[in-house]
């Protein structure tokens, strides 16, 4: 019997998004792949995988996620674009857009406050207010 190689692909865009969740409240809480594949008894490598959406995550470990991440499950799915949740197939990993942002000090203190806004509609306004100044133009 020969044994067929896979290529690493994306599963889908839902699980690419979640994955990019896992990636954004990890890095803002300033922890490596290794120490969060530690907490859930996972290799750095297994952590990669589901980040870049190559794995799926299954119920349990996204349960456990949430739990070293300290977030409620519902947070791996916020932000979902419509056409994510209603799109079954997704772009190579190659093409999966960057977060550069999220690699800068204060994108990271910015991602740390937010979440410690206790009050869920609070932090929706704020979201809403930084979305919309995000979209203003700047003025010279």
């Amino acid at each position: 019997m020969v044994k067929k190689t896979r290529k690493s692909v994306a599963y889908g865009p839902i699980d690419m998004h979640v994955g990019k969740r896992v990636r954004i409240r990890r890095r803002l809480l300033d922890m490596s792949q290794s120490d969060l594949g530690n907490a859930v008894d996972l290799t750095f490598q297994q952590i990669q995988k589901y980040e870049r959406g190559a794995n799926r995550i299954s119920a349990s470990v996204l349960f456990r996620l949430s739990e070293v991440l300290d977030v409620p499950i519902s947070f791996f799915f916020d932000d979902m674009p419509e056409s994510v949740a209603g799109t079954p197939a997704s772009p190579p990993i190659e093409d999966a857009p960057d977060l550069g942002g999220f690699n800068s000090d204060d994108a990271r203190e910015l991602g740390r406050v937010y979440f410690q806004i206790e009050d869920p509609e609070v932090r929706r306004s704020m979201f809403d207010l930084a979305r919309s100044l995000a979209q203003t133009p700047v003025k010279d």
